[in-house]
C-alpha cells in the first residue's frame, strides 16, 4: 500500500508531504496505481522546482518507494495551486481504486 501524508498548519498552508510504499495492485512495471501516483508525485516535485521560486528540500529511496517534501517556507499562490492539484489526483486514484491500495491523509502540523 502507499501511504501519502499531506503536512498543512492550522491556516491551511502546505509544509510538505511524504509518500511512502508500493501499491501492490498490480506485479512490479505493470502496477498502474504505483504508475499513477508516482507520476502525480515527480510531477509535482518537477514542476515545483520549474515553475515557482518556492524553496522545499527533497528526500527519497527509490528501494522503499519514499518521497518527502518539506517546504522551508509557505508555498507562493502557484506552489499552493501545484498541491492542491497533487492532492486532487491522488483522491482521483483513491477514490477509483480503493483504500486498499493508496492511503491519502492530511494531517495538521
Amino acid at each position: 500500500m502507499i501511504h501519502v501524508t499531506i503536512y498543512k498548519t492550522l491556516r491551511e498552508e502546505y509544509t510538505g508531504f511524504d509518500s511512502l510504499g508500493h501499491a501492490g495492485y498490480a506485479k512490479a512495471g505493470a502496477d498502474i496505481v504505483c504508475a499513477g501516483v508516482s507520476a502525480l508525485v515527480l510531477n509535482t516535485v518537477n514542476s515545483l522546482e520549474a515553475l515557482t521560486e518556492d524553496i522545499f528540500s527533497v528526500d527519497t529511496d527509490a528501494e522503499a518507494g519514499r518521497i518527502s517534501l518539506r517546504f522551508q517556507k509557505s508555498p507562493s499562490k502557484d506552489g499552493k495551486l501545484l498541491m492542491d492539484s497533487l492532492v486532487l489526483g491522488l483522491q482521483g486514484i483513491q477514490d477509483t481504486y480503493g483504500n486498499k491500495y493508496i492511503s491519502l491523509i492530511c494531517k495538521e502540523v
